[in-house]
């Protein structure tokens, strides 16, 4: 017996010290919660001519940007003309009535600089960043450009050219006309229902005179907002502004600035369909060449301005937002179908929706679809578990400090506040607007907002591999390829006209 617990007690204490020599488990460290960046209220005035100014000041770095938004973009394109907002902006650096194109390029170069132009959905913009010994320079150029375009027909022929050939590259973009026709559908009535870079025939039409027309009307002082971010003092930057700005008055040739409005309606009837109208509208792009399929699939949402933008993007994150979310994990973690699945609240001044965007091989595209429907269903059909909630709090709160890092990118934060008409102090209140949400008040924003059953569905893929087993899921209209014309009110260009054109490329 003793012999026995001798042994045992060699073997307990060699185990022991083995134990001893192994490393010890790592277990992953506690987390805090992320805690939420700390946005200044920027100093704000407006100068007699009705232009507004925020200045946020940074002192990090010796830079300055500055940041004009017009607002205007492409929902104020002239009917018939889609495509102006973006062209009137992409020429602000071309050239003004006392600057040419290389002198504006070069001085900008010279201050160490860049500068970016173009034109959203509900805002046209023109930003300008100098190292903070330049400021002065960084001023005169911006307001030149934008109070003094000059639309020259050299640089309006060039423009055109290259617009005309990113067009016919972009008609060949399964991901492109995906996303051009989903918000042709889902926006179908409103003016956020065209090609906001415009089409072939739109941009060929565009003269001179429509482009100063469109400046005339929508770029005045009253209708604009400049936003000061970096190594300035708030008294410089405010006085610099009305020194470059403050003889900005609104061209005695252009009209009132009107007021587009939200209209709603429905999009080109489904074919076959006795009331004109599905539940839910299906259309595919067919492209014989395909060996993918592009996937949209939404319904309209809510406007920027909404008190439910914080609960929807607390949805969306679990639905397909950055990092976990649902649609991943399901489409491509569980079942292997594609590379990746996202969904976004996309939210203008006067209207949204909410897609879902993947691609897929062709054979899979119907189930890639019905599984994409699914887990809509199942979002609006049940509550967050506390986990989700909570996970998608952390990402959306952790995650803002990314969208203040530069100058440019708290510029860009500060306009959007203008554009939509939200208060300055917005971003110091968001974190904890999403951080005092319920499960029960997310589910409900998803119930109210989250439609799948009369979504639009569009697919740009090799149609005759899928179409059949489209049926179950609503009124199915298939388009070729060749036929599409994203600026028509039936989305397809007639016979006559495709016969031409066939011709014309036969020749």
């Amino acid at each position: 017996m003793k012999f026995g617990c001798a042994i045992k007690t060699v073997l307990l204490c060699a185990l022991g010290l083995l134990a001893a020599s192994l490393p010890a488990r790592e277990l992953p460290p506690l987390v805090p919660p992320p805690q939420p960046v700390v946005i200044p209220v920027p100093a704000a005035q407006t100068l007699p001519n009705g232009l507004t100014v925020l200045v946020l000041e940074r002192h990090t770095l010796p830079v300055v940007t500055l940041n004009l938004a017009i607002k205007a973009g492409a929902e104020a394109d002239p009917p018939g003309l889609p495509g102006a907002a973006q062209l009137v902006a992409s020429l602000l650096d071309e050239g003004t009535e006392d600057r040419g194109a290389q002198q504006i390029a070069e001085a900008i170069d010279d201050a160490g600089g860049s500068i970016d132009v173009g034109a959203e959905w509900d805002d046209s913009y023109a930003s300008l960043s100098v190292l903070s010994d330049h400021t002065q320079l960084a001023f005169n150029l911006l307001s030149d450009m934008a109070i003094h375009p000059a639309f020259s027909a050299e640089e309006v022929k060039r423009i055109r050219k290259q617009t005309l050939s990113a067009l016919d590259i972009l008609r060949h973009d399964p991901g492109y006309l995906a996303d051009t026709l989903f918000e042709r559908m889902v926006f179908w009535g409103t003016p956020y229902s065209h090609p906001a870079n415009g089409v072939e025939e739109s941009i060929r039409r565009i003269t001179s005179r429509d482009l100063r027309r469109f400046h005339d009307t929508y770029y005045r002082p009253s209708n604009a907002a400049l936003v000061v971010v970096g190594d300035i003092a708030s008294s410089q930057a405010f006085a610099l502004a009305r020194q470059f700005f403050g003889g900005w008055k609104a061209s005695p040739r252009s009209p009132a600035v009107k007021v587009l409005p939200n209209r709603r309606g429905s999009p080109p009837a489904s074919a076959n369909h006795p009331n004109g109208q599905a539940a839910r509208q299906v259309v595919v792009i067919d492209d014989p060449a395909a060996v993918q399929t592009e996937i949209r699939i939404g319904n309209t949402a809510i406007r920027r301005a909404s008190p439910d933008y914080a609960a929807l993007t607390v949805a969306n994150q679990v639905l397909g937002g950055p990092a976990v979310n649902l649609l991943f994990s399901v489409l491509r973690s569980r079942h292997g179908l594609v590379y990746g699945a996202s969904s976004d609240i996309v939210s203008y001044r006067n209207g949204g929706a909410w897609e879902a965007k993947t691609s897929t091989r062709t054979a899979q595209t119907s189930k890639a679809v019905e599984l994409i429907l699914d887990q809509m269903k199942n979002l609006r059909d049940r509550s967050l578990s506390s986990m989700d909630l909570s996970m998608a709090q952390d990402y959306l709160i952790g995650h803002m400090a990314l969208d203040f890092e530069s100058s440019q990118e708290v510029a860009q934060q500060l306009l959007e506040l203008l554009v939509y008409n939200l208060p300055l102090d917005y971003w110091s209140h968001f974190p904890g607007e999403v951080r005092g949400l319920t499960r029960d008040e997310v589910r409900m924003a998803t119930r109210r907002y989250l439609d799948p059953q009369h979504s639009v569905i569009v697919l740009v893929g090799n149609a005759q591999d899928f179409k059949d087993n489209l049926k179950s899921l609503g009124n199915v209209r298939i388009i070729p390829m060749a036929n599409v014309d994203l600026a028509s009110a039936t989305l397809e260009r007639p016979e006559t006209q495709i016969a031409t054109t066939d011709s014309t490329r036969h020749k």
